[in-house]
């Protein structure tokens, strides 16, 4: 299985989403879960988890995590080329390293070169930043420039953002 995480804020609050699905290039997903937290840290550059990991390992929690299921996350696995943590590899690390982390991101990193894949989808001149760890980077790049949809966010993505927006 296939979890991709994203989160939202909106005052002192967060509302976090986890969509599931089974193959890369899947055009629906099968479920869906949701969290809605109290915003535990500001946000600070540099150390984006301190905000946004508290909220994806509270959902976790609630998900029957298997040894070879994937997390795809909206930011970067690493910040630069000598492995400073980012987000992803905060939550690989959290969750024993168990389960490859997937990153992607909408807006580069200059201090990342090596370790992320710039791709492009659809007809947009702007890449995605592709990073991870568990997997092959190459590969996983190339899976997430097939997933489905037509437009510089794959669909089930764009449909995952959309859906932590809506508070209710």
């Amino acid at each position: 299985m296939i979890y991709a995480f994203d989160t939202h804020y909106r005052e002192n609050k967060a509302n976090t989403v986890c969509i599931g699905f089974e193959k890369w290039e899947d055009k629906t997903f099968l479920w869906s879960k949701s969290l809605r937290t109290d915003i535990k840290s500001d946000y600070i550059s540099g150390a984006f988890y301190k905000r946004e990991l508290p909220c994806i390992i509270e959902l976790l929690g609630q998900i029957d995590l298997k040894n070879d299921d994937i997390i795809i996350i909206d930011g970067f696995v690493f910040l630069d080329d000598q492995m400073k943590l980012g987000l992803g590899a905060h939550l690989y690390h959290e969750i024993g390293e168990t389960n490859p982390i997937v990153g992607v991101g909408k807006s580069n990193f200059a201090t990342l070169n090596k370790l992320k894949r710039p791709i492009l989808r659809g007809e947009s001149q702007n890449p995605l930043f592709i990073t991870a760890i568990g997997l092959d980077l190459d590969e996983v790049a190339n899976k997430v420039k097939n997933m489905f949809g037509e437009y510089r966010m794959p669909y089930l993505l764009s449909q995952l953002d959309q859906m932590t927006k809506k508070y209710e």
